[in-house]
């Protein structure tokens, strides 16, 4: 039976209910497995390069029709906005696209005005990469009772701002459980604990598909980069085969290539 896709309302409504699932995909592909898996929300950005996301905005449409019925985030690329009204523009540009709610981690009053045009938004608190030269680099944010207290100061800002969630990102689990506590919107977490209202991971880390660093906060399910290289290896093995059969003149089969009648081909000769 085809599931329901969630609204915001629907979205708000989870809390103290049911856990939702988040995963960030990269690829139509994981974006179609995601909408069999029944996952409940999946993000996709677009031209943020510095992260190694290379996929365009043509791609995020693809992977929205490839995930029809799970709640859509996106962003409108970092950095490429210097107002109010151009990062409106760009989540309104979103919307039309059948896009959910608009990942933001820019000020308040940036914040408050896609609220006011009632453009669903997603914050980020706690570890925000887009802002970590702020503390130090990436890191755990809420290790001690100050920063603690500013996450979930930062958190209840933002509920007052509008948004209807928040990436809780690498955050001490008692910490997230106590904001997720005093907070009426969604917090997603990213290796901060089940206590939050949501859990948040990327595809390519659960399926393992990548070479490289694994974060701590990351939980891999397969092991998909070992399928691949095996999966080069018989590629090079069978254009190896390729090019010995071409060297040895193996491609006479009939099975391969087409005849020519006797009669015909005694006139081609008898002409040339």
């Amino acid at each position: 039976m085809k599931r329901k896709r969630l609204t915001v309302k629907d979205f708000l409504e989870c809390k103290g209910k049911r856990q939702l699932s988040v995963l960030f995909v990269h690829n139509v592909e994981e974006a179609s497995a995601a909408e069999e898996a029944g996952i409940d929300m999946i993000i996709a950005a677009y031209d943020i390069p510095q992260y190694g996301i290379h996929a365009t905005l043509e791609d995020v449409v693809e992977m929205r029709k490839a995930a029809p019925n799970c709640f859509f985030q996106s962003a409108v690329p970092h950095l490429t906005f210097a107002s109010e009204t151009e990062l409106i523009r760009g989540a309104y540009k979103l919307m039309t696209l059948d896009i959910d709610c608009v990942y933001c981690a820019n000020s308040i009053d940036w914040i408050k005005a896609m609220r006011r045009e009632n453009i669903p938004v997603i914050g980020h608190v706690g570890l925000i990469p887009s802002k970590s030269t702020w503390i130090g680099g990436f890191r755990a944010v809420g290790k001690t009772s100050e920063e603690a207290l500013k996450v979930l100061n930062d958190t209840l800002e933002l509920e007052e701002a509008g948004v209807i969630g928040v990436e809780l990102e690498v955050v001490p689990r008692k910490v997230a459980a106590e904001i997720t506590k005093r907070t009426k919107i969604i917090t997603m977490s990213m290796g901060s604990g089940s206590d939050c209202d949501a859990q948040y991971l990327f595809a390519n880390d659960v399926l393992g598909s990548h070479s490289g660093h694994y974060p701590r906060h990351s939980k891999v399910y397969r092991n998909l980069l070992r399928e691949y290289e095996k999966i080069q290896r018989e590629r090079i093995s069978a254009f190896r085969e390729f090019k010995k059969d071409t060297e040895d003149r193996k491609f006479n089969d009939p099975k391969l290539t087409v005849e020519i009648e006797d009669k015909e081909f005694k006139k081609f000769m008898k002409a040339i």
